[in-house]
């Protein structure tokens, strides 16, 4: 065989190799955004397949989930020709639907999150589809605060209040964000956050030193709970033994008026007045004295 007839056939079988790996498997741009889509810890979720009609019939359809360094794992699916075994982990929480090409997840984990993709077979024809992002998330409780300030001053400078903000069971991890204090006037004191090794959900703690400079509301939020609002660098009201030495000061004050005041009234009565008075005592006297006697 001549050379030239040799690159004739070498060239055509290349050719039809690669018409052949075209209908074998076509894939879409690699390169394009997933669809995100987001569930709630514990919820159900659907995973879609989204592709244009094409005459031909689906028979196969695999779902699959990427991981590290690019590896996949097989999660379910269907085969028109046989039947496919789904794992474990998956076999209970997932369901495929035929009719619109989906899987139905639920009771949704942290560790569900990630890429998914979709491979679709027509016949020879397999098409990749574009990948889907699970976003997991989970509602923080409301955060519970507490409170310790001093007791000295009034509400203005030199008075402090230490403020703990603690929220549990949320996913994604967070930060605590202080409502209706002065950022400029906060000191961190403690700031934690921890992972529960079997939900992975967070608890998340801050604790603060907030310098007073004025009366003022505050409240922390973990996400999207928010904390009531509680009432820091208040005027202290007087306390009892403020009260008391008032009294005491009042009543002191009162007795230095009125004192004077008596004698001064005492010492302006004329003898003549004070004379009358005797008398009407003396008569008073005899008139009780001829009682017992009649008696």
């Amino acid at each position: 065989m001549s050379s030239k007839l040799l690159c004739l056939y070498t060239h055509r079988y290349s050719l039809a190799l690669v018409m052949t790996l075209v209908l074998v498997t076509a894939s879409t741009d690699d390169s394009s955004p997933p669809t995100n889509i987001t569930a709630v810890l514990g919820d159900t979720t659907t995973i879609r397949c989204h592709i244009q009609k094409i005459g031909s019939p689906v028979i196969r359809m695999y779902i699959q989930k990427v991981i590290k360094d690019s590896q996949e794992i097989f999660i379910n699916g269907f085969d028109s020709s046989r039947k496919m075994d789904v794992p474990l982990e998956y076999h209970k929480r997932t369901k495929v639907n035929r009719t619109d090409l989906s899987m139905e997840m639920t009771d949704v984990s942290v560790s569900d999150e990630g890429l998914y993709k979709c491979i679709v077979f027509f016949d020879t024809v397999g098409i990749e589809m574009p990948k889907i992002h699970l976003k997991v998330t989970a509602n923080y409780r409301v955060p519970t605060m507490e409170k310790k300030c001093s007791k000295h001053g009034d509400g203005a400078a030199g008075k402090s209040c230490q403020l703990s903000c603690s929220s549990v069971g949320g996913y994604p991890q967070s930060a605590v964000k202080w409502e209706g204090l002065n950022l400029s006037l906060i000191n961190v004191v403690h700031n934690e956050s921890s992972e529960d090794p079997y939900s992975k959900t967070w608890t998340i703690n801050q604790t603060i030193m907030y310098n007073c400079d004025q009366p003022t509301n505050v409240s922390c939020a973990v996400e999207g709970a928010v904390s009531p609002a509680v009432s820091i660098c208040e005027k202290e009201p007087f306390s009892i033994e403020v009260i008391t030495a008032i009294v005491v000061v009042l009543v002191i004050v009162l007795l230095i008026i009125l004192v004077p005041v008596l004698m001064k009234f005492c010492r302006g009565r004329s003898p003549r007045d004070r004379s009358g008075d005797d008398e009407e005592v003396g008569v008073a006297f005899n008139d009780y004295h001829l009682q017992l006697k009649s008696v």
